[in-house]
């Protein structure tokens, strides 16, 4: 009988994934931030938001923000929530900014 070892369900950062509005979260802090825009949005500070919205850097690489906030009064917000800024984060971040004109706004929870 041949066994295996399956992998663990934790990632490497330990976050805990959880669900929101049958949606996945790969943090509680992602999910604690979702939370809080969604009241927003109910208050009418915020208009709408994007989750997990893709941009494409050179090379075929692929930078995913957390989310893109629209707020009432015309201001657009790009959003990454983060437990710990990795080196590979900051490089594609840095690549974003340059490429697109935006500024990423980190929130550490």
């Amino acid at each position: 009988m041949i066994r295996f070892k399956l992998k663990s369900t934790n990632n490497k950062h330990h976050n805990k994934p959880c669900v929101r509005d049958g949606m996945r979260f790969q943090s509680q802090a992602e999910a604690k931030y979702y939370d809080n825009l969604v009241h927003l949005k109910r208050e009418g500070v915020v208009s709408f938001f994007l989750r997990q919205c893709p941009m494409h850097l050179t090379a075929g690489i692929k930078y995913v923000v957390d989310f893109i906030v629209f707020y009432s009064d015309g201001m657009v917000e790009f959003v990454d929530v983060k437990g710990q800024s990795t080196p590979m984060y900051l490089l594609k971040k840095k690549q974003v900014e340059h490429l697109y004109p935006i500024e990423i706004k980190e929130i550490h929870m």
